[in-house]
């Protein structure tokens, strides 16, 4: 009998212990992700005193207005490290004519972030709500990269609202085209754990990790890459704590996926401008013509991905003969 409540015990010491070095395990990932986040928010970098907010449905968007003349749109790229700071150089000049709006898109910089499953369909929504709602006009738009698919399919269901639309980078087609997969539901589910997914956000969005990209992708001249950029973007990628990581986990596990074929032949009013120096430039304005051959093209030489950061002035120039006098 004794025996036997001495085995009964242990097991139950056994499954103490487990459950102590889980607790203790959960806890230290709790302290690393707050640190991070905490290292990497202390510098306020993003800060912009002229931030207003718009009360959309699913949350607060960060915005800013500058200047006087016709309305102007700029909306970043569609990433969780990104925000309307990716337009710091280009707002001044521009807003010598024009009226230049920027948002921070639902999910980035210090707009809210919700947990919720992030798509196209929604964003297509929030943009469309802002210039109706805050804008009042119709607008010139311009988006970087990613988000060329949320202005096409904005300019789909609300055609009337855009004069002009820039789209600086595009996605490919293919790439904007890959949705969810089987392992995808699962990585979603894994991501969506509140900390054991957010220590794996962070991980995945370290300030090496945004160094690398910019000197690889974002960057023709790696001379030309200030730490002030690279905090921002890090500091963007964390702002919000675990709240930080939703966009991410759905956008790469394929959520925000659309079809452009159908918006690309079907608007008139398109501009493209890419880096002569960013890999696939050639291919995706070949793409974008063969479709839609009244789109005009641009090439900005000595930049990649964020032309508006490392060449804003010939970037300017291009802009200052396509947008709405």
């Amino acid at each position: 009998m004794c025996a036997r409540k001495g085995l009964h015990m242990d097991k139950w010491k056994k499954i103490g212990l487990t459950v102590g070095i889980g607790t203790s395990a959960v806890a230290i990932c709790h302290l690393i992700n707050k640190a991070i986040t905490d290292n990497a928010t202390i510098n306020n970098v993003t800060a912009n005193q002229n931030t207003s907010y718009y009360d959309w449905k699913f949350g607060k968007i960060a915005y800013t207005k500058d200047g006087e003349g016709s309305p102007i749109l700029l909306i970043h790229n569609l990433s969780s490290e990104s925000s309307s700071y990716e337009w710091k150089r280009l707002i001044k000049p521009l807003a010598k004519e024009h009226t230049v709006y920027t948002l921070d898109l639902l999910g980035c910089g210090h707009s809210d972030k919700p947990n919720i499953t992030y798509t196209t369909y929604m964003y297509t929504q929030l943009i469309n709500d802002f210039v109706l709602n805050i804008i009042k006009k119709r607008v010139d738009v311009i988006s970087s990269n990613d988000s060329s698919t949320l202005v096409f399919m904005s300019a789909i269901y609300n055609p009337l609202a855009y004069e002009n639309i820039v789209l600086i980078n595009p996605q490919s087609i293919a790439s904007a085209g890959k949705g969810p997969r089987k392992k995808d539901v699962y990585r979603k589910h894994l991501l969506d754990i509140p900390i054991i997914g957010t220590l794996i956000y962070n991980m995945c969005v370290t300030r090496k990790y945004i160094s690398d990209r910019f000197a690889s992708k974002n960057f023709y001249n790696k001379r030309f890459i200030s730490n002030e950029w690279l905090e921002a973007f890090h500091e963007t990628a964390h702002i919000g704590g675990v709240s930080a990581k939703y966009l991410f986990t759905s956008k790469n596990c394929g959520y925000t996926a659309v079809s452009l074929s159908r918006a690309l032949s079907t608007l008139n009013n398109i501009t493209v401008i890419n880096g002569k120096e960013n890999p696939n430039a050639k291919e995706v304005t070949e793409q974008f013509t063969s479709l839609n051959p009244t789109i005009e093209t641009y090439r900005i030489v000595n930049s990649k991905l964020l032309p508006q950061l490392e060449q804003p002035l010939e970037l300017y120039k291009i802009l200052k003969g396509v947008l709405t006098k």
